[in-house]
């Protein structure tokens, strides 16, 4: 069993001993902890929750409910829907906070509880500790019976999002209606299944064949939308019977594209591709993180914005989109925000922005994604023992390369003209990620092992890299 406790919320597998896995008492104690900070903040006492579809979710979020209640707050529970949608409910409720009931692209064992703050946006680090701390108040009061508070439903969520999604200027409805585009859909039995057809519905998408579209959370593959995850609908739309493909993960926050042949379009390039068509039309600037292809930054410098980069994390990205301006932003995992609808990954305003760039290229997907600069991500990662000084270790290969551009505000990022290496060390075991990208894979491959032996060099000559 599995529970990780960190600044963005709880998270692990369901069942076990308390403290060893998310077990109703964990959740009991989470949820408490992030009442206690509501409250402390006075913003209001509303709180939006939503779930995705997978089994556990009506369970952890009737705890969830009758603790937010217990502790005197009104709970508006949006029911299966997804990670988006309950962010924007937030705002639109004007509410004090949300919860989303998802683990994300993890396996169906996994639960979690994502906690928003009154903008509809995750919690920052500084608030995450404080929810961290109130969650391990022994003392924890609870509301006596005239003030607990009280609960309603409301499904009509997702229609408001969509809603929303096509009064967008950058969102060409009849175009998309006039290309008659054929569509495939993947989305893994959760909440997808519901929002997906109904904006391609409402986008005049006609020709939509499902796959996997019934959200009761018995995923068919593995949840995350990686090529390896996704044979099935490449199989079908290798075939010829389609112009393309949409994947998103449980809480539709991840998006990626098939292509017409069944080839992937590449998850990097998702966030590419819908920034290309945002800049054509508006200027300005875009961020990504640390870890992200660079294909971004080409593109955005192609059409003379600037480019930024941020910490791994989308409370990290949506903080370096508001400092830098940005029109568009997002993670290389297939996350796309378009702050002028909402800060916060969003695979529907994705979809609705990519297939109006596709009509309005007139071409097929894949010559679409040859308009784009051709890299190679190489992802690794090192183990190594308890008594390593993962830090120390990171800052020895920092000053290896010191002659080098380098980023130090998540790990240490190297750069090598238009290629890149990026090391970030795990929170939780000793183990560093090794990220690296070039314009072919092997070349991206040497570049990392190139890395993974410079740190078996210093771990066999420096002993102060012991703790």
């Amino acid at each position: 069993m599995t529970l990780i406790k960190s600044i963005s919320g709880i998270r692990g597998t369901i069942g076990g001993k308390s403290g060893e896995g998310l077990t109703p008492i964990d959740i009991v104690k989470f949820t408490t902890g992030y009442a206690q900070w509501i409250k402390s903040r006075g913003e209001g006492k509303t709180i939006v929750i939503g779930r995705d579809a997978r089994p556990s979710g009506q369970m952890v979020s009737g705890i969830v409910t009758s603790t937010l209640i217990s502790m005197g707050l009104d709970v508006i529970d949006l029911g299966l829907s997804t990670t988006p949608t309950v962010e924007m409910a937030v705002t639109m409720e004007k509410a004090a906070g949300g919860i989303i009931i998802t683990a994300s692209h993890n396996p169906i064992q996994w639960n979690a509880l994502k906690m928003l703050n009154e903008r509809g946006e995750f919690v920052s680090e500084a608030d995450g500790k404080q929810i961290l701390e109130f969650a391990e108040n022994e003392s924890t009061e609870f509301t006596e019976i005239k003030k607990i508070g009280k609960y309603t439903t409301d499904d009509s969520y997702i229609k408001k999002h969509i809603q929303a999604i096509l009064k967008l200027p950058l969102v060409n409805k009849k175009l998309i209606e006039q290309r008659n585009f054929s569509i495939a859909i993947d989305c893994v039995n959760s909440t997808g299944g519901i929002a997906l057809p109904m904006l391609l519905e409402a986008l005049g998408v006609k020709k939509v064949t499902q796959y996997y579209c019934e959200p009761n959370g018995q995923f068919p593959h593995n949840p995350e939308p990686l090529p390896e995850n996704l044979t099935h609908i490449s199989n079908e739309i290798s075939k010829g019977k389609f112009d393309l493909g949409i994947v998103v993960d449980p809480d539709v926050d991840r998006l990626c594209f098939v292509c017409e042949d069944g080839s992937m379009f590449g998850e990097e390039y998702t966030l590419v591709a819908v920034a290309d068509y945002v800049l054509k039309n508006k200027s300005g600037n875009t961020v990504s993180n640390l870890s992200s292809t660079r294909a971004l930054r080409d593109v955005t410098e192609k059409a003379k914005g600037n480019y930024f980069a941020s910490a791994v994390g989308e409370v990290n990205v949506v903080n370096a989109m508001k400092e830098n301006n940005a029109v568009i932003g997002g993670e290389g995992n297939g996350g796309i925000i378009y702050p002028e609808l909402h800060y916060g990954r969003d695979a529907l305003v994705g979809i609705a922005l990519f297939l109006t760039h596709l009509a309005k290229f007139g071409k097929s997907i894949s010559m679409l994604r040859m308009q784009y600069p051709p890299y190679h991500i190489s992802k690794n990662k090192i183990e190594l023992t308890p008594d390593i000084d993962v830090d120390c270790v990171i800052e020895e290969i920092r000053k290896k390369y010191s002659k080098q551009p380098i980023n130090n505000i998540d790990g240490v990022k190297i750069e090598f003209d238009k290629e890149w290496v990026h090391l970030r060390k795990s929170n939780t075991e000793p183990i560093i990620r090794i990220y690296s990208e070039s314009e072919t894979q092997a070349t991206a491959d040497h570049l990392a092992n190139k890395i993974i032996t410079d740190i078996k060099e210093l771990l066999s000559r420096h002993a102060c890299l012991l703790r």
